[in-house]
C-alpha cells in the first residue's frame, strides 16, 4: 500500500551556552544587524518621516461675477479706460471710465455637479482715435476644496497682456492653478484665506489691486494669449477668455499620522534582515560555528522539546 504524507510539524531544538560565551556575543550582533540596518535604510530612503503629503482634488470653482479690466491706450490719446464691477473703483475713474458689454457662461462637462471651465467675453467700445496696445484683466472666484479640509477661500485670475501694435481681440485660454505657500490644514475647516479681495477705494487703475493680492493664492497658469492687430473704424475691442478649472495636487501636513507611514516602511525592510539573519542563526548553531550545547544532548534529567509551530 502506497504511503502518503498526512502532516507534518517542525521541531524546535535548543541550543544553551553561558551569557557571556561567544554564542551570547553572536546572537547580540545578529540582534543589532537585524534591527538597526531597517531603520537607517528605510530612513535614509528620503521618506521616512514625512512631514506633509499630498493627494487630488478638483476644487469647487464658481465665478463671483466681479471683473476689473484696464486697457492701456495708444499714444494718440494716452492713459488708460477702465471699468470694473466695484461701484467704488468707478467713481474714482472719471472720463476714463468705459461700460463694456459682457457675456459669462461656466460648464460642467462631465456632469459632475462641479465646473469645469468658464468662458468669458467682454466687448469694450472704441472711439475711431483709440487704440488698444494692452490690457489688464482680473476675474473674481470662489474656490472650495473637501476631500481632507473645507478649504474656503476667495482668489482671482490676473491676465496682463500688452503688444506693440493695436489689436482688435485678445484671446486667452489657461488653466485656474492653486498656488501652495504652506500647507493645508488637516480636517476641519480651513478660511484663513476666505476674505474679500481689496476694491480699490481710493486708488487709480494703475496699482490695479496687484500689490493688495499677493497674498492670494490661484494664478492663471499658461494664459497663451493670441493678440489679433486690425479694428475697423467704432468697432469694439473683445477679449475671448477661456479659464479651466483643472484637477489640483493638494499638499497637507500629516502630524499625528507621520508614525503611521514611518513604522509601516520600517517593517516592511525589517520582515526581510528578520528572514535571512534567522536562516544565517540556523547555520550557525547547527554547524556548531560557536559552541553551544544542544538540548538533546544535555544531561539526564533535561527534558528535550519538540513542539508544534
Amino acid at each position: 500500500m502506497a504511503l502518503h504524507e498526512l502532516f507534518s510539524h517542525p521541531v524546535e531544538r535548543r541550543y544553551r551556552a553561558g551569557l557571556c560565551s561567544k554564542a551570547a556575543l553572536f546572537l547580540l550582533l545578529a540582534a543589532a544587524l537585524t534591527y538597526i540596518p531597517p531603520l537607517l535604510v528605510a530612513f535614509r530612503s528620503h521618506g521616512f518621516w514625512l512631514k506633509r503629503s499630498s493627494y487630488e482634488e478638483q476644487p469647487t470653482v464658481r465665478f463671483q461675477h466681479q471683473v476689473l479690466l484696464v486697457a492701456l491706450l495708444g499714444p494718440e490719446r494716452g492713459g488708460v479706460l477702465a471699468w470694473s464691477t466695484f461701484p467704488a473703483f468707478n467713481r474714482l475713474q472719471g472720463d476714463r471710465l468705459r461700460v463694456p458689454l459682457v457675456w459669462v457662461r461656466e460648464e460642467d462637462r462631465n456632469q459632475d455637479g462641479k465646473m469645469d471651465r468658464l468662458h468669458f467675453k467682454l466687448e469694450l467700445p472704441l472711439q475711431s482715435t483709440e487704440h488698444v496696445l494692452g490690457v489688464q484683466l482680473i476675474l473674481m472666484f470662489s474656490y472650495q476644496l473637501h476631500r481632507i479640509s473645507t478649504f474656503v477661500m476667495q482668489s482671482m485670475a490676473f491676465l496682463q497682456s500688452s503688444f506693440a501694435v493695436p489689436g482688435s481681440q485678445l484671446y486667452v485660454n489657461g488653466d485656474l492653478r492653486l498656488q501652495q505657500r504652506q500647507p493645508l490644514s488637516y480636517g476641519g475647516l480651513d478660511v484663513r484665506y476666505n476674505v474679500r479681495i481689496p476694491t480699490l477705494a481710493g486708488k487709480g487703475p494703475s496699482r490695479l489691486m496687484v500689490n493688495d493680492c499677493v497674498a492670494v493664492t490661484t494664478i492663471l497658469d499658461d494664459p497663451n494669449p493670441i493678440w489679433v492687430v486690425g479694428r475697423a473704424a467704432e468697432a469694439p475691442f473683445v477679449i475671448n477668455a477661456v479659464v479651466r478649472y483643472p484637477v489640483e495636487v493638494i499638499s497637507y501636513p500629516l502630524h499625528e499620522r507621520v508614525i503611521k507611514f514611518a513604522w509601516v516602511q520600517y517593517v516592511s525592510i525589517l520582515l526581510i534582515f528578520l528572514w535571512v539573519f534567522e536562516r544565517i542563526k540556523i547555520f550557525v548553531f547547527q554547524n556548531q560555528v560557536v559552541t553551544t550545547v544542544p538540548a538533546n544532548a544535555m544531561p539526564r534529567g533535561e527534558v528535550y522539546k519538540e513542539h508544534l509551530s
